[in-house]
């Protein structure tokens, strides 16, 4: 496994300071300096996979702020390496019962959000599906965007409908715009929830779609002022930049909503002097405290939430938990990205990308025990070290 360097220590235990970058004014001079594998204990606190939590799913994918969901089964996976007596019927559950849905939010991706947080977080980046339509300008040409919400939200409210469906009806209506153009701007311009069986555990079911509204029985509320965003952005992710929670949310011109908060918000610099603001109770572990090997789904947040995700990606594995467009499921070996994991025929397949010693291959097996027992326990499975990329 790649190495990271560890931080210095300080009297106080936590290893996370350093003197200030060279460059720095006299006004950052004082701001503590987080290295990377300080700003790793502290985010894998965060994120849960220090140590498994007893919150409910549905409390869990609030203090997440919602979990990646652009394939049916990672928001299971991500709550099983992160809480103790999990069982994927315990989001199923809350699917069925509406209590968490699937939606389009953050990045312009899918993610399993609390209905709460569902009808608050889309209005709140509501402005990046906005600036998305711009890019499909050309292929809605003519295209009036009032009406075409209009209409849309009166086919999907009738009952749900497929993107293919949506979309053959919005051509009728603009036989010369492009249909995939006229598809991506109802699900820009509207809150499109996918409807159940979509998204429940071992069920199936094409992607139907309805509004947030009509699904959940509620108005959306208005969006919440960036600041409160802002605080929930560091429990679950930080210390953390304004870049940082941009790269998170898709938005820009977050600056000025931490510097309303910079009163109630530590400052630290990380090992390249950007500036990280925190919450002042929030945890900052040691860097010595001790990280789990954790097998973690593809496009887990925890992966994509950081500018510079050096916090958990060595720099060396930059890129290496995808290929094209086919991104693997993780491992963390201390902490860092270690390899990629598949389910392939009754195996669990493991692919480090550097040798484990024989303690870490122990505990990563034993980890993988763990996670097929949560998630299958009814069926039997092998556990090997092999090949999960082909080349």
């Amino acid at each position: 496994m790649t190495k990271t360097s560890r931080a210095p220590r300080t009297a106080a235990g936590r290893g996370a300071t350093a003197p200030a970058p060279r460059n720095a004014s006299p006004g950052e001079a004082a701001a503590p300096v987080l290295h990377p594998r300080a700003l790793n204990r502290a985010t894998l606190a965060r994120q849960l996979l220090l140590r498994r939590s007893p919150l409910s799913a549905k409390a869990a994918a609030t203090h997440l702020l919602g979990l990646q969901a652009q394939n049916v089964q990672p928001p299971y996976f991500a709550l099983a390496a992160r809480l103790e007596g999990f069982a994927p019927e315990h989001l199923s559950v809350l699917m069925a019962d509406r209590e968490v849905v699937r939606i389009v939010t953050l990045r312009s991706t899918l993610h399993t959000h609390t209905a709460e947080d569902c009808l608050s977080l889309r209005p709140l980046v509501q402005p990046a599906r906005d600036r998305e339509l711009g890019v499909f300008r050309t292929g809605l040409a003519g295209v009036d965007l009032d009406r075409l919400t209009a209409l849309a939200r009166d086919l999907v409210e009738a009952e749900p409908r497929t993107m293919k469906q949506l979309r053959e009806a919005l051509l009728a209506e603009w036989p010369h715009a492009d249909p995939g153009a006229l598809a991506v701007a109802a699900r820009c311009r509207l809150p499109l929830v996918q409807v159940t069986p979509r998204g429940l555990w071992g069920r199936s079911g094409q992607v139907a779609l309805t509004t947030a509204e009509r699904w959940l029985g509620r108005a959306a509320g208005p969006a919440p002022a960036p600041e409160e965003t802002v605080l929930r952005y560091l429990a679950a992710f930080g210390p953390a930049s304004v870049k940082d929670m941009q790269t998170w949310a898709g938005l820009t011109r977050l600056k000025d909503a931490f510097e309303r908060l910079r009163p109630r918000l530590l400052a630290f610099r990380d090992h390249k002097g950007v500036e990280l603001f925190d919450l002042p109770d929030a945890p900052r572990p040691d860097p010595d405290t001790p990280a789990p090997p954790r097998f973690l789904p593809e496009y887990d947040n925890l992966l994509l939430s950081h500018a510079d995700r050096t916090r958990v990606v060595p720099a060396g594995l930059k890129g290496r938990s995808r290929q094209g467009n086919q991104a693997y499921r993780t491992l963390l070996v201390d902490g860092f990205l270690a390899g990629v994991w598949t389910l392939e025929e009754g195996a669990l397949v493991i692919e480090p990308f550097g040798t484990l010693g024989k303690a870490q291959r122990q505990e990563v097996t034993a980890e993988g025990e763990r996670m097929l027992a949560v998630m299958y326990p009814e069926a039997a499975h092998d556990i090997r070290f092999g090949t999960v990329v082909r080349r």
